[in-house]
């Protein structure tokens, strides 16, 4: 790099190792998406505890049993149960006036599995 001039805009001196690029594939902009909301969804501690909870009962949970566990209101619990919904780590059934919650396996296998891509 050489000296930046007033426009603070990085020069980069060009050479013959830089100009032609590995051949690559970008992630999919659809796949990235996904992966950004999955990733976002469990980066909230009461999320993760939530996915902690439910991988403990083995079947589904009613939220106010989710709720019982914490120090938290139904409608924060119901927020971040949303979260994880939407990012496809858990399925929702009603049941009277009840909606109970359950992990979706696969989701986080499917997650698992990206991450280890990345390893190798």
């Amino acid at each position: 790099m050489t000296a930046r001039p007033d426009n603070d805009q990085p020069q980069v001196a060009a050479t013959a190792s830089c100009c032609v690029p590995p051949r690559l594939q970008r992630l999919p902009a659809s796949e990235a998406g996904h992966r950004a909301r999955q990733l976002k969804a469990l980066g909230h501690p009461v999320r993760l505890q939530i996915l902690h909870l439910l991988a403990q009962a083995g079947d589904a949970l009613c939220v106010c049993d989710i709720e019982a566990y914490f120090e938290l209101k139904q409608p924060t619990i119901s927020h971040h149960l949303r979260w994880l919904k939407e990012a496809g780590f858990l399925a929702a059934e009603v049941r009277g006036t009840y909606t109970y919650y359950r992990l979706q396996p696969e989701a986080l296998s499917g997650l698992t599995g990206w991450l280890q891509q990345l390893t190798t």
